[in-house]
């Protein structure tokens, strides 16, 4: 009897609607259905009166699921998909990801197309794609103060009424760097299309085993994207008196102190999503972000005099 997993986003309409109906046409097929919603894969922030917000990565796995589920199926847009794998990644489920949402850059399918979508994967017709998922840890004094599974980037950033601050960041084992910025950003290839792209990072094609560092508004023209393997980890030191924020995949965070230093890590676990055709990276870049499009129309025919 299949197992199969659902997490949807629990404030969208949509989500919640195609949840009910999904769960019991699983059923109705004989499947094992576990419910959960995307909400447990949010971490908390920390205040300025407790800096220390510590859930350790293994203790979102939702109540229910375990290594025994076959896939999971994601309702949302991809704030609910980074949450999920954050759930998931460290049981290996694979999830069939279907957009709610508006842009869905990490989905696979829509809810018009969820039936035979779900036909395809029960017959078989699909592939598991494997993407790079780092492991970010804020430490003070060798303990772990913060921790979680990023897919797509960790930011360290100046608060809003501080000046510009200076990032000491060491790859591997090679000598440490100053970068003088308002933040710093470390991102894996499926983050390279996010914040990394809009500060001016380039875009990396999901197979390539890569990390990259993206400077947010550096005060020096030498201050750009650093490409490196993802073998290395990396640590960040911030090198000012100011307090800082740290962010996750965007939804999530900590305080960063003087003295707290955070490192980031290729993680054990990856992303397994469930591909319903072959990876063509270029044709979602085209649809999503308009990659490659020409910025006017070309003529047929040109007359001459």
């Amino acid at each position: 009897m299949p197992k199969v997993g659902i997490i949807y986003n629990e404030i969208k309409p949509a989500a919640c609607r195609i949840k009910t109906q999904l769960e019991q046409d699983l059923t109705a097929r004989g499947c094992q259905v576990r419910v959960t919603t995307g909400m447990g894969g949010i971490l908390g922030h920390s205040k300025p009166d407790s800096p220390v917000c510590h859930t350790p990565i293994h203790g979102l796995v939702p109540p229910g699921f375990d290594p025994d589920v076959d896939f999971g199926i994601v309702l949302g847009g991809d704030g609910t998909v980074l949450a999920a794998f954050r759930q998931v990644a460290p049981l290996g489920i694979p999830l069939l990801t279907v957009n709610t949402g508006h842009m869905g850059f990490l989905t696979e399918t829509y809810i018009s197309q969820l039936d035979s979508a779900l036909e395809a994967v029960f017959q078989g017709n699909c592939r598991i794609e494997e993407r790079t998922m780092v492991t970010v840890r804020v430490l003070r004094e060798g303990t772990v103060l913060w921790e979680a599974l990023c897919l797509n980037e960790m930011v360290l950033h100046r608060e809003p009424l501080t000046s510009m601050c200076h990032f000491e960041v060491m790859v591997g084992q090679h000598s440490p760097v100053d970068i003088a910025a308002d933040g710093v950003i470390v991102s894996t290839p499926t983050g390279s299309t996010a914040y990394a792209l809009s500060s001016g990072g380039p875009v990396i094609t999901p197979n390539v085993q890569v990390l990259q560092l993206v400077p947010i508004c550096p005060h020096s023209l030498a201050s750009r994207a650093l490409i490196f393997s993802d073998t290395e980890p990396v640590q960040v030191l911030p090198a000012t008196r100011e307090r800082m924020m740290m962010v996750v995949d965007g939804n999530a965070g900590c305080y960063v102190l003087p003295d707290d230093h955070v490192v980031i890590e290729k993680s054990d676990y990856s992303a397994r999503f469930l591909r319903l055709r072959p990876t063509e990276f270029f044709r979602v870049l085209r649809e999503k972000l308009g990659w490659g499009l020409p910025h006017i129309a070309k003529p047929t025919s040109v007359e001459l005099p």
